[in-house]
């Protein structure tokens, strides 16, 4: 018999704010996160903006000496982490320790420290490169702070599945309680890939939005005059637990994980394949595994990047996976105000999906002016909407084809 897993703690960093609280506050008032980059001279770049972090102090939640070891995007982690801890009320004892694990996700990891010390290599030489070089910016020192952090001596790891690397890392920890490897895990996705050189990439590979003239609204998913997705940085943190653990120590239960499906498109390194195939095996294959019709599905929190093919393509997917009732249910993409945290975005995004059951509301679309033809869904334009929702589909697509959907159903 397969464990019934529960959420019980969500910790949020976005550029929306710096807690769960903040980000849904900002997702209410359709706030956008996006603005100018500050964190290095952008003005050569063909995109001048981004989605940044405001505000984010490391020694609110690090010991100064231990900061300099490690990249921003740990860093997310920690701040995320740190909130979800203590919503979810969990003390990792002795007892508990190898039963409590740790699955943070990141697209890129460490970009700024690889570039700073590339940088330190050029100019000064092999002696100039930090002794915390590799371990601020390996993808999986996330997940092994936390971990420290915590004595959790259960399992560790980390995917790096690109834009999917969150919520795979939430579907994996999911499948690690259901079937006994744990009963508790740390789990969700961060980035912090806001540098001269990733911006220049994405840029080139003509994926970024140029809208240089009215930044907040760049990003607009489903919008027929989107030209691109807007870069942003953060993290998302969810505690998971079996249900009977969960129960046994008397914690709030704020939603259930009932399903989690995966696929690959095996079609082209960048461009979703064709008609939305690969996305609509994955959030078919969550269905099936929380054995639920599509018909109860009551809110989508799309992937939505903003990008021409990804809005029609996960448009398509849904259509051709849900029918009729694709045009009944709420589609929102909360990228509009957060921008696309890459290998985060999974996990802020499924954090998000929690908050929306919890509060029977469904994000908005912000900036959605223009109707598509092709995106002919009800994407909440403009507007956050009451919803009644049992069942909440999120979903997270990659580079290389990689696909992940996660299914949140509330708690009853």
């Amino acid at each position: 018999m397969r464990r019934r897993v529960v959420v019980t703690g969500v910790g949020l960093v976005s550029a929306l704010g710096l807690t769960a609280a903040e980000t849904w506050a900002g997702l209410m008032a359709a706030r956008s996160g996006i603005a100018p980059i500050t964190h290095f001279d952008a003005s050569q770049h063909a995109c001048h903006f981004a989605a940044e972090v405001k505000g984010f102090d490391p020694f609110a939640y690090i010991e100064k000496k231990e900061v300099k070891k490690m990249d921003l995007f740990i860093q997310f982690a920690l701040a995320a982490a740190s909130e979800a801890m203590t919503a979810s009320g969990l003390e990792v004892t002795d007892e508990i320790a190898p039963r409590v694990g740790v699955h943070i996700g990141s697209g890129i990891g460490g970009f700024a420290t690889i570039e700073r010390e590339h940088t330190n290599l050029l100019n000064g030489g092999p002696r100039k490169v930090s002794p915390f070089f590799i371990p601020a910016s390996i993808v999986n020192l996330a997940a092994g702070h936390v971990s420290i952090r915590y004595k959790a001596r259960g399992p560790n790891s980390a995917a790096c599945t690109a834009c999917a690397s969150g919520a795979h890392s939430l579907g994996d920890a999911f499948r690690l309680i259901q079937h006994g490897y744990a009963d508790a895990m740390i789990a969700g996705g961060t980035e912090a890939a806001i540098t001269p050189l990733s911006v220049a990439g994405f840029a080139a590979a003509r994926a970024l939005s140029t809208r240089n003239d009215d930044p907040a609204r760049a990003s607009r998913p489903f919008d027929r005059t989107r030209d691109g997705f807007v870069i942003g940085e953060g993290g998302g943190i969810l505690v998971l637990e079996d249900l009977d653990f969960a129960r046994r120590r008397g914690a709030t239960i704020l939603a259930e994980v009932a399903g989690y499906g995966m696929s690959a498109d095996a079609f082209h390194i960048t461009m979703p394949a064709e008609n939305g195939e690969g996305a609509y095996r994955a959030m078919e294959q969550t269905l099936v595994d929380a054995q639920i019709a599509p018909q109860e599905v009551d809110y989508i929190n799309a992937h939505g990047t903003s990008t021409a093919y990804n809005d029609r393509f996960e448009t398509l997917a849904i259509k051709r996976l849900f029918g009729d009732h694709a045009y009944k249910i709420p589609v929102s993409s909360t990228k509009s105000m957060t921008g696309h945290l890459l290998g985060g975005a999974g996990g802020l995004e499924a954090g998000i999906s929690v908050l929306a059951l919890q509060k029977q509301m469904a994000p908005p679309t912000a900036h959605y002016e223009h109707p598509d033809p092709e995106c002919d869904l009800d994407y909440v334009p403009n507007t956050p909407r009451p919803v009644r929702m049992r069942y909440v589909l999120s979903n997270s697509f990659g580079f290389g084809g990689t696909n992940a959907a996660l299914l949140f159903k509330a708690w009853e």
